[in-house]
């Protein structure tokens, strides 16, 4: 329902010759400059809820949004994504108060199998076939240290089954491996994504994601609010996200490195106050915000090691008590922190979990053998795709 009342609004808008912009969101401009810019009351920033003051501290510079405004420039309403799958929409009211609500973004998601002979090499077959050289670099890294993809020739063959998004006809995020096959010189290499653990196996089941690196970053009492991708509040009725873990800790308790990597940002983040950025190896970026201070001598582009002293728990930027707000993103999109730091360690799938997972790759491991056995490979061919639009998940 929501999303068709948003529809009719947009379009009458159109039709009253509201001006419709695309833009990139400016280097610089935080939620509230922006509210500035457009005559809205910064009181609307400050009466949101948390993890809506939140929410406009996850807009980055550069991601584009929809801005609609009257034929004399004044702000109608604007949608602003904030992640993949929920973006801000705020809106002129009828009697001329703005309103602010958290939508899902209606995107479309495909599921695509692929196969794809070598002519030139990995990188640009998988470009010319795909249109996203993505794809080409997340199975180098799923292969790293058993495949020399530079040693394959003409006449050796790839295998991809992938989901991506699109939104408005324009490729929505990155695409994510579940499959890949790769045969050189005759010998066949498969990693199939296990949806249970999401880690990768090979067809016998013998696992080979690396145990992640991440370590829970501080010494909490609870855990006061969980990640939340996006969801429908029943009580609310409306949509809410929260995009990291938040942990209850004294002022001033000492907050560490949740692994190796590089401090990329230090310093003031809107809503998330005093905020360390550390990006890590494998597409990884940890975030720590509402930071009472950092420790002394701490410089951005100096190297952490997990465990090392990085600042103090704290309560700026707008914090309702002592946390620490941990975001964990993996190739710029969130994901829950904790389904990745308490992963358990795994070599192999054994019992029960083995026999599914077995059960379950049996149909991509054939049409990928199917395709193999064929006399017709000059060509990429498309195997299979399905495509879907997005659901929002309800509690």
């Amino acid at each position: 329902m929501k999303k068709i009342i948003l529809s009719i609004i947009i379009f009458l808008n159109l039709l009253h010759s509201a001006e419709v912009q695309e833009l990139p969101w400016p280097k610089g401009m935080s939620f509230l400059t922006f509210l500035e810019k457009y005559s809205i009351p910064q009181k609307l920033y400050f009466d949101l809820e948390k993890e809506d003051k939140e929410l406009c501290s996850e807009i980055v510079a550069d991601k584009r949004f929809f801005l609609y405004t009257e034929d004399n420039g004044d702000f109608n309403q604007v949608l602003i994504p904030v992640s993949e799958d929920i973006q801000i929409h705020m809106y002129k009211d009828s009697d001329g108060t703005v309103k602010f609500q958290t939508l899902p973004i209606n995107y479309q998601e495909y599921t695509e199998a692929i196969a794809i002979p070598i002519t030139v090499s990995v990188s640009h077959d998988i470009q010319k076939a795909t249109g996203d050289v993505t794809l080409a670099i997340q199975l180098k890294s799923l292969f790293k240290g058993v495949v020399d993809f530079r040693k394959m020739q003409k006449g050796d063959f790839i295998a991809l089954k992938y989901t991506k998004k699109s939104l408005l006809g324009r490729p929505h995020g990155l695409p994510e491996l579940s499959a890949a096959m790769v045969e050189i010189a005759g010998k066949e290499y498969y990693r199939i994504k296990n949806s249970k653990d999401d880690k990768y196996y090979d067809e016998k089941g013998k696992g080979f994601s690396k145990t992640f690196f991440f370590k829970i970053p501080l010494t909490y009492k609870r855990i006061s609010s969980k990640f939340t991708k996006k969801r429908w509040h029943p009580v609310l009725k409306r949509y809410r996200a929260h995009l990291g873990t938040d942990f209850a800790a004294p002022r001033g308790r000492k907050i560490y490195a949740a692994g190796d990597g590089r401090v990329e940002f230090k310093g003031r983040r809107g809503g998330y106050g005093n905020t360390i950025i550390i990006n890590h190896q494998n597409g990884y970026k940890t975030l720590y915000a509402h930071q009472n201070g950092f420790r002394k001598g701490l410089k951005r582009g100096a190297r952490v090691k997990k465990g090392q002293h990085i600042g103090y728990v704290g309560s700026t930027g707008l914090s309702s008590g002592p946390h620490l707000h941990l975001g964990l993103y993996k190739n710029g999109k969130a994901v829950d922190p904790l389904k990745v730091i308490r992963r358990p360690k795994t070599s192999g799938l054994a019992g029960k979990h083995k026999a599914t997972f077995l059960a379950n790759s049996k149909s991509i491991i054939k049409t990928f053998e199917n395709e193999m056995k064929s006399e017709n490979r000059t060509q990429a061919t498309k195997l299979d795709r399905l495509t879907y639009k997005s659901e929002v998940k309800k509690l």
